[in-house]
């Protein structure tokens, strides 16, 4: 056979080899092109944002959202082989789910499957009013504002609690949430969580406290919770305020008297303050007010039920968040005199 002959007959050979290691080659770069899509981040650049699946979202709706919010540039079929792959195709959970910088495709889409859905946190902080507790629910983001229409008496028939004053009853802790939750759904678990609480710390009270009912404790721990937020001092201004009871002495707190003044306090207590009566001032009215004052924590309560031992029946702030404290008045006005006038001799 000449050598043009085969020749001939080699080349078809030759462009079918070619055409197969092209095929190949292809192959192998769109595997490794897919399998670098499932691993690399998408373009998240800053903390914070979201997707949000609605329910009955289709699977080429939820990637076309993303390619056009700009979080993936990749072909919807790498979306479509990478869900079949994790064997998730049409098991994708509605919901609200975290875009953070470095999540990948294949991550996102594990927690589409599993429902793993953005959680916030809402803060309820030692301390607050109800009042307050209820204008930080309002600024909350991608929660339910169920109860912005309803007055004080409403939510608590709503939450379950018909007829309870709402003053000092949730416990300020931190509680997660997700879009779609209501405000009214943090408030039943934060007056559980203070239910539940204040039960155990009652029933592990210290013997013969002039305290007749959890509720009373209650507002002993909420006055402590604004007079101090010094964690060591805690039990002792309880023990101060634990001894007037017993010896039927007026407590004479500022915070409760500021309370009672509601939206008159303008910043400062003038002496007409301390003499002009309402149901919050102890200075003219003597036991414990009729509600607490604010939302006491965890630790107020603690000390309110477990007081400290001493003979100390006064205190006056030093200026620097702490206070001193005297057995005697006439210890006390000296102390009045140094911290409060500056006049120490």
């Amino acid at each position: 056979m000449s050598d043009k002959r085969m020749r001939g007959r080699a080349w078809p050979r030759l462009l079918l080899l070619i055409a197969l290691l092209v095929s190949v080659g292809a192959l192998i770069y769109g595997w490794n092109d897919f399998a670098r899509f499932g691993m690399a981040p998408l373009n998240v650049a800053t903390q914070g944002d979201s997707i949000d699946i609605g329910r009955g979202s289709s699977f080429k709706g939820i990637v076309g959202e993303l390619r056009q919010r700009g979080f993936s540039t990749a072909s919807p079929l790498y979306w479509r082989l990478l869900a079949e792959q994790m064997h998730v195709a049409g098991k994708l959970h509605a919901g609200e789910y975290a875009l953070e910088p470095g999540i990948t495709p294949r991550q996102l889409l594990a927690n589409m499957a599993a429902g793993r859905v953005l959680q916030r946190n809402f803060t309820i902080v030692d301390g607050w009013t109800f009042g307050e507790l209820r204008q930080a629910l309002a600024r909350a983001e991608k929660l339910n504002h169920d109860s912005a229409a309803l007055d004080d008496a409403a939510v608590m028939q709503k939450i379950g609690a018909g007829g309870e004053a709402p003053e000092g009853r949730f416990l300020p802790e931190t509680y997660a949430y997700v879009k779609g939750d209501s405000d009214l759904d943090i408030l039943r678990r934060a007056h559980a969580a203070m239910v539940k609480t204040l039960d155990e710390l009652w029933a592990g009270r210290a013997q013969d406290l002039p305290l007749a009912t959890p509720y009373e404790a209650l507002i002993l721990a909420s006055i402590v919770e604004k007079e101090t937020g010094i964690p060591a001092e805690r039990a002792q201004i309880a023990g101060v305020f634990v001894r007037r009871l017993e010896d039927h002495m007026l407590l004479q707190t500022d915070p409760s008297v500021i309370y009672g003044m509601g939206a008159n306090y303008a910043g400062n207590i003038r002496k007409s303050d301390l003499t002009a009566d309402t149901p919050y001032n102890t200075y003219t009215r003597p036991g414990l007010p009729p509600t607490p004052i604010a939302l006491p924590g965890k630790p107020a309560l603690v000390a309110a039920l477990h007081p400290a031992a001493g003979d100390a029946l006064y205190f006056v702030a030093r200026g620097d968040g702490g206070h001193v404290f005297a057995r005697t008045l006439e210890e006390h006005n000296r102390n009045v005199d140094c911290y409060q006038r500056k006049r120490c001799r």
